[in-house]
């Protein structure tokens, strides 16, 4: 078994990497994951992945995890630092430091919330 932190820097490479299938294959069939574009929540590996080909269209974001923490309630707090282009011209839309909370389902990623 993979620890947290294996399992949630293999994703946050996946993504950065833009590797959907090795990025959706760490997450629960039922993840529920934040829709930071548009609002909401978006349930489900499908849906994610569909939700992530709309947003590569639009940005083109990295995102490095730099402090991994086990918080009281059994989640898993991530500090990451957050690069935003804008994906046709390149412009810098945002460069941040955003906290991102995972719930783990075994080693699969069952949630995922960004705190600003």
């Amino acid at each position: 078994m993979a620890s947290d932190e294996q399992i949630l820097r293999a994703a946050y490479a996946a993504f950065n990497a833009r590797d959907l299938d090795a990025a959706i294959e760490l997450m629960h069939p039922e993840v529920d994951w934040p829709n930071a574009c548009e609002g909401g929540r978006v349930p489900g590996r499908a849906p994610v992945r569909a939700y992530w080909e709309r947003q590569f269209e639009a940005i083109s974001s990295k995102v490095e995890p730099e402090r991994f923490s086990h918080e009281a309630d059994d989640t898993i707090a991530v500090d990451v630092h957050q690069v935003v282009h804008d994906a046709k011209t390149g412009e810098l839309l945002s460069d941040s430091r955003v906290r991102h909370v995972y719930r783990l389902d075994g080693d699969l990623v069952a949630r995922m919330d960004v705190i600003d």
